[in-house]
């Protein structure tokens, strides 16, 4: 028998690990059938994984959240995801954890009978937007899709509902733009499909307070704004006001800091990449070489 291809990635899938094309979850797992579960993104740069114990923290604070259990602690977790990293063999890597509901007794609509599940994968890094779109910067639309409202899906937990942000982005990429942010029911923005955003003011830095996931990325780009002197405002942040900034720039795992330099098909400034969103990217990927953030992946070649 030839020995497994792990490639192209590798996954944990119920104490196995499999090359990620031949991973699955039960059809009749709720995860699937009602998108009950939450999970959580850690990368890999140059062999370390960037804020390891930030991910693993909300990942099972999500967990407690939405009354799941992974079976893992943190310290298991992390073995899981370094074993699926060496396996594929990616220095630059995207990995993800997940726990689902599961599947309670046949018949039973009871959650709490659920017997849930843990998943992990490694694939190669993934981008939000491609090389080119960062180099000239995204072109972001406004949707008039609402978000999901806090007080029915919590968004600070991370969640599969995104079925609003998947008709905004639709709507924004028919068109023509790159993607999209959502507003809250007072016609503030909040977020869009997997990232954060943030504009910049006459030198300030700012980025919604609430409504939205509070990404690790956000966090680290407030961080490095405040490292760099940079004036720092979290607050509600009103469409009229994005649409006024000097620049507007998005954060996220995949990708780390973003810019924007058309939004709603009209330039953003001078519609080029702004000078501090540049200073933050520059930023950002030199954070990835300190050992305060980063954990070499042991055993990766």
């Amino acid at each position: 028998m030839s020995e497994a291809d792990f490639s192209q990635g590798a996954a944990y899938v119920r104490g196995a690990y499999l090359p990620i094309a031949q991973a699955s979850i039960p059809m009749t797992d709720w995860g699937f059938l009602r998108s009950d579960a939450t999970y959580d993104v850690v990368t890999v740069w140059e062999g370390s994984f960037f804020r390891l114990d930030a991910h693993l923290e909300r990942f099972l604070r999500s967990c407690r959240r939405w009354r799941l259990d992974p079976g893992l602690d943190a310290v298991q977790i992390t073995r899981v995801l370094c074993e699926c990293v060496r396996r594929s063999g990616l220095r630059e890597a995207y990995v993800e954890m997940i726990c689902t509901r599961g599947q309670p007794p046949w018949g039973s609509r009871d959650p709490r009978q659920a017997i849930n599940q843990f998943y992990a994968f490694a694939v190669p890094y993934v981008w939000i937007a491609n090389a080119q779109q960062r180099e000239r910067g995204l072109d972001l639309r406004i949707s008039d899709v609402q978000r999901i409202p806090s007080a029915s899906v919590d968004p600070t937990a991370k969640n599969y509902h995104w079925n609003d942000l998947t008709m905004g982005l639709l709507q924004a990429l028919d068109d023509g733009g790159d993607t999209v942010v959502l507003v809250d029911g007072a016609g503030h923005v909040v977020e869009g499909p997997g990232f954060n955003v943030f504009c910049i003011r006459q030198g300030t830095v700012i980025t919604p307070a609430q409504g939205m996931l509070e990404g690790i990325t956000r966090r680290t780009v407030l961080e490095m704004a405040q490292s760099l002197g940079l004036p720092v405002q979290v607050r509600a942040l009103p469409t009229e006001e994005l649409r006024q900034a000097d620049e507007i720039f998005l954060s996220s795992s995949g990708g780390g800091v973003l810019p924007v330099s058309r939004l709603d098909g009209r330039p953003v400034g001078d519609g080029r990449p702004g000078p501090l969103t540049r200073r933050l990217v520059d930023t950002y990927w030199a954070w990835h070489r300190d050992p305060a953030y980063s954990q070499p992946v042991d055993g990766l070649r």
